[in-house]
């Protein structure tokens, strides 16, 4: 029998002639046989070496930049939870926070390690405060930040929609525990002033804050953990509601509170006369007081420079090891005697 494969629409088999199946020709075709035009780079030992040692040599300098723009900011941190207690009360700290006729006044003494240029954030810190559970987060409205007592639909804010049946405004947990804590400071016999306007985002006082909105019924700072709202103020310019409204993601979190415009020179003695309100004790809660410059990256932060640190070292260690194994067992390119399947035949 002659078989005869051609170019042809059939098969010669001698005296009888067998349909064949014509070839599929275009871009379908190149496409289930993976055959479209491609760039298939050849991953040599000289294209790996040399692109882990490139990439050691950008993410280093990076590294080194950040770090030196982190260690440029001047922070300083201060716990007072537990020192701005009196002696007699730090057996019960809930009953004393929760006790409006103890003062809960305390001043604290800061020196200042460095120079620190203006402007100087403020920013009070709370730690082991969950404002990303998901109840807490819910228990808010959006529309009535923005309409005010025109939106009528709360049910959002339970169980804080409400009081003595009128509606509140604003609704919610998170607006009913707003950090009431307060801060002042002085240097020497002159007080030092805190900016607190712009200290929240503008799109959140243009956009989601009704600059027509006022307070209603809400609480009078009885309940302890929540602050005061002034009614004759829109909550558009209350900023100090806007920023504590950007509920964290963590449970450990700063929010600012304010900026001192002048330059504190080291070795300053800075006190701070605050209002210890706020109650952090029943949950085991933190409270921290900082105060800290900033940089072109922003606040002090480690972590990215140290990453790249740590990528550009791994990266330049990944290619000496690369070397080292290329230089001792070394092959030609393209021999198939170390393809899978020549390996075990080698090796049987």
């Amino acid at each position: 029998m002659d078989l005869d494969v051609g170019s042809s629409s059939t098969v010669s088999t001698g005296a009888h002639a067998i349909p064949r199946c014509p070839t599929r020709h275009g871009a379908l075709y190149q496409f289930t046989q993976q055959n479209l035009p491609a760039c298939k780079p050849v991953l040599t030992p000289a294209a790996v070496i040399s692109t882990f040692l490139l990439m050691g040599l950008i993410f280093i300098p990076v590294g080194l930049v950040t770090l030196r723009a982190s260690y440029s900011v001047v922070e300083i941190v201060d716990r007072y939870d537990i020192d701005c207690i009196p002696e007699e009360h730090r057996s019960n700290k809930v009953a004393y926070v929760k006790d409006d006729s103890i003062s809960k006044n305390c001043s604290r003494f800061l020196k200042v390690p460095k120079s620190m240029r203006a402007p100087v954030y403020i920013y009070y810190q709370l730690d082991n405060y969950y404002q990303n559970h998901r109840r807490y987060v819910k228990s808010r409205s959006d529309r009535q930040l923005l309409h005010g007592l025109e939106y009528n639909d709360t049910g959002s804010c339970r169980p804080l929609e409400s009081s003595d049946d009128l509606p509140i405004v604003p609704c919610g947990l998170i607006a009913w525990s707003l950090f009431n804590d307060t801060y002042k400071f002085s240097r020497g016999p002159s007080e030092l002033k805190v900016n607190r306007k712009n200290i929240a985002w503008k799109s959140d006082r243009n956009h989601k804050f009704g600059k027509h909105v006022y307070p209603f019924n809400f609480q009078n700072g009885t309940f302890t953990g929540g602050a005061k709202l002034d009614p004759s103020i829109p909550l558009s310019d209350q900023e100090d509601l806007i920023v504590w409204m950007r509920t964290a993601a963590l449970p450990t979190f700063r929010k600012l509170y304010g900026r001192i415009e002048e330059d504190l020179e080291a070795d300053d003695v800075i006190v701070v006369h605050l209002k210890n309100n706020y109650n952090t004790y029943s949950f085991g809660g933190k409270k921290k007081l900082v105060l800290s410059t900033s940089s072109w990256l922003g606040g002090k932060n480690d972590f990215l420079g140290v990453a790249n640190l740590f990528v550009g070292t791994v990266s330049i260690l990944i290619s000496i090891i690369f070397l080292l194994l290329h230089v001792k067992n070394p092959r030609h390119y393209g021999d198939t005697a170390y393809s899978s399947w020549n390996r075990k035949s080698i090796s049987s």
